[in-house]
């Protein structure tokens, strides 16, 4: 009897062990876009995944992974803190989440939109991506100097493969040999040869910050941005040597790759003869040959960050973290069709393939979405109209209850201290409030948050910032237009 009984709960607890049975990629022809296919969004400041049906264009609901930002001011037990980055295992059935805030990364079955199992690791990951045989994920641990390797069979880490300090974002050459990282504190990229797990050589870039990286699906380049110099590089995949670099703009965020017979494809790879740069200080995505040439610049909602082309390459999603929406655009005309809504702060953004195909509808365990859209405060010179780069400006947005305020602002002086102030007046601090005071950057830069009631003191006011710390007699440096 005791025998019977040891079989038998054996028997319920290997039931329940959520492994992956990961298989290779099947047709890796362009895929016309159908209701079985899905986009997401990782939205940072919800902690949710939002999911898009793009056979429509409409938001179908959000995966949950948390509450939102001032909930996590105290002690946190679970849920996970700024759902960031994503990837899609090749046979298109698990998303990865990433959570840079509680070290963590959730595998999440498409069919239910449920978590199936969660695995941490060191501090701060930041984005990753499955090999392309699906039996590894690799994820950037941005906050140390390694790559943790994920054994998708056990869902542990069994191996950390040393990089330079601050490694950012990891793909796959299409074949599966080396895999290319970026790094967010060191002016290079690491080839690895992945049968090694070995470092086989270290490129030598233009910039410390690097956020993203897309490899072309031929296997022959990889672009990657610099976000804190407005560049994107280019790669040869095959040779390791730098082919070009491209000034494409202030904020250059995520790049991919789509046109005509292109498009998304597996292990972070896509398709296409022309490159989608994502500009966030100019409000545009930028598009390139794969000569580097641009070709066309397309307007888009406040700060475009991730972008992921759909399976047939005639469609570009783009996520726009300052207007908690998404912008579709037409690769034929290279112009936008429309906005949706998403969750609050989108940054990764991937289409799937096939991701719910029959009997799943992919419509379980989703939750509407409960916020509205934000508002974006511009912020520039005195005096002048608004130049992409200079200056900035302010999102609000309110999360359970409680305003965000996000400012972000470049070229002012290096590591001075500035006040943000609410004022009767555009130009001059009449009956002025104090909203906070921030010190810039070696670079003049700054991104800093505040959370209390903004919204509430906003109408008749202006957003004015002064230099020096609290003292409302200081000269204006920034103002609305």
């Amino acid at each position: 009897m005791r025998y019977f009984i040891l079989l038998l709960v054996t028997s319920l607890l290997t039931g329940c062990d959520h492994k992956l049975d990961p298989t290779l990629p099947g047709d890796t022809n362009p895929v016309m876009i159908s209701s079985l296919d899905r986009v997401y969004t990782a939205d940072q400041s919800s902690n949710t995944v939002s999911v898009i049906d793009p056979s429509t264009d409409k938001l179908l609901g959000q995966i949950k992974f948390g509450t939102g930002r001032p909930d996590h001011l105290s002690p946190l037990y679970n849920h996970e803190v700024n759902v960031h980055g994503l990837g899609v295992s090749p046979d298109n059935r698990y998303l990865a989440v990433v959570s840079t805030l509680t070290n963590s990364v959730s595998f999440v079955d498409l069919m239910t939109n449920l978590v199936s199992m969660k695995t941490y690791v060191g501090r701060n990951p930041h984005e990753g991506f499955f090999s392309p045989d699906g039996k590894q994920y690799w994820l950037a641990v941005r906050g140390e100097n390694y790559v943790s390797v994920i054994d998708m069979s056990t869902q542990q880490e069994i191996r950390r493969v040393v990089t330079a300090n601050g490694p950012s974002m990891v793909v796959f050459r299409p074949d599966g040999l080396v895999a290319f990282v970026n790094h967010s504190f060191t002016a290079e990229i690491d080839v690895i040869d992945t049968k090694t797990y070995q470092v086989i050589k270290r490129v030598p870039v233009v910039s410390p910050f690097s956020p993203n990286l897309a490899a072309t699906f031929d296997g022959n380049q990889v672009w990657f941005t610099h976000k804190d110099v407005g560049k994107v590089s280019v790669l040869n995949a095959r040779t390791y040597e730098i082919e070009g670099v491209i000034d494409t703009g202030p904020g250059t965020n995520h790049v991919n790759f789509a046109g005509p017979d292109g498009g998304t494809r597996y292990s972070g790879s896509a398709a296409g003869a022309f490159a989608y740069v994502t500009v966030g200080g100019e409000n545009a995505v930028k598009v390139y040959s794969r000569d580097r040439q641009l070709v066309s610049t397309i307007p888009t909602g406040p700060n475009p960050h991730g972008v992921w082309p759909s399976g047939d390459g005639s469609k570009v999603y783009v996520g726009l973290e300052n207007g908690d929406a998404v912008d579709v655009i037409d690769t034929k005309t290279n112009t936008k069709r429309t906005e949706i809504a998403s969750g609050q702060a989108p940054q990764a953004l991937i289409y799937v393939v096939k991701a719910v195909p029959p009997p799943a509808t992919g419509l379980t365990n989703l939750v509407p979405l409960a916020s509205g859209p934000p508002l974006n405060v511009r912020l520039s010179p005195v005096g002048t109209p608004p130049v992409p780069g200079v200056g900035g400006g302010v999102t609000l947005r309110t999360i359970d209850g409680v305003d965000e305020a996000i400012l972000m602002l470049k070229k002012l002086a290096p590591t001075t201290t500035y006040t943000l102030y609410l004022s009767d007046q555009k130009t001059v601090a009449v009956n002025p409030e104090a909203v906070l005071s921030f010190t810039t950057d070696d670079q003049g830069a700054v991104e800093t948050y505040a959370y209390y009631q903004i919204k509430l003191r906003l109408t008749g006011r202006y957003m004015l910032v002064l230099q020096g710390d609290k003292n409302p007699a200081a000269a204006v440096v920034l103002s609305t237009p």
